[in-house]
């Protein structure tokens, strides 16, 4: 691309055909519905997009679309759309509000849908409810550490690698692309990060066995599917986080599952 080119592309405004899934409630049928919006600058990013088709429809007196965001800058997770059948668009480690229309070209047809899972019942049109999400989180309990006096930074030393390998899984950010892409809407990326990130510290040791059986039985129970490593969770997280952590979560939950047996045995629960 020659730079006069280029340079011509950056004030572009995009005329799109957008193909949004529209759904009154959770107990509505939803139906995609087709909408022309025109005006969009390439600098966009792909929310704002949705802010200018909603400034469009209330203008006409119709009722906007509704869809989640929060920080618009790749940190919530919020942001969570399947566009052209891809979460958060498929783009490598991107979220929807870092998905720019430069992506895009004047005349392109997109299709707009939320998360597709048993798990995630939809709310209102690109909304769906996350919080088998926040139950799983909250079976992990808690974490052993000394709140006394402020330690010395080199009091508890870990390991460069263990450090690294903790940061990575902790770089979650629950967004549910994993559940969306996987052909079983398994949460096993969410949940074996989730314990990765403790599990590589000293304060995730103690309660290590404990909280993966019981995180691992209440993602069962909100009605995640089984993980048969099809690995498009992996491709689709917009945090690249790697699908090693699956393996670890199915080492730990073995001796989990043992423990939590022999310790069902001894108090007769």
């Amino acid at each position: 691309m020659s730079a006069s080119k280029s340079a011509a592309s950056d004030h572009e405004l995009l005329s799109l055909t957008l193909h949004v899934w529209r759904q009154a409630n959770r107990g509505a049928e939803g139906k995609m519905v087709t909408y022309k919006v025109s005006g969009v600058s390439v600098h966009a990013s792909f929310l704002e997009m949705l802010d200018i088709l909603n400034e469009q429809l209330t203008a006409k007196g119709e009722e906007p679309v509704a869809f989640d965001h929060d920080c618009r800058e790749g940190i919530c997770g919020t942001c969570s759309l399947m566009i052209n059948g891809r979460p958060h668009g498929g783009n490598k480690a991107t979220t929807t509000c870092q998905l720019h229309m430069r992506f895009f070209r004047t005349g392109d047809e997109i299709w707009v849908e939320p998360w597709r899972a048993h798990a995630f019942p939809v709310l209102k049109d690109l909304c769906v409810d996350r919080t088998a999400f926040d139950r799983v989180i909250a079976a992990g309990g808690f974490v052993t550490a000394n709140v006394g006096s402020a330690p010395d930074a080199n009091a508890v030393p870990i390991p460069k690698e263990e450090a690294d390998r903790a940061f990575e899984a902790a770089a979650c950010i629950g967004c549910g692309a994993c559940v969306a892409a996987c052909p079983n809407s398994s949460a096993m990326l969410f949940v074996a990060a989730k314990l990765s990130h403790l599990h590589h510290l000293p304060q995730g040791q103690p309660e290590r066995m404990n909280r993966t059986e019981a995180m691992v039985t209440a993602m069962d129970a909100a009605g995640f599917g089984n993980c048969t490593n099809h690995y498009e969770c992996e491709a689709a997280c917009p945090k690249d986080i790697s699908r090693d952590v699956i393996a670890e979560l199915n080492r730990t939950y073995g001796k989990s599952a043992l423990t939590h047996r022999e310790r069902s045995a001894k108090t007769g629960d």
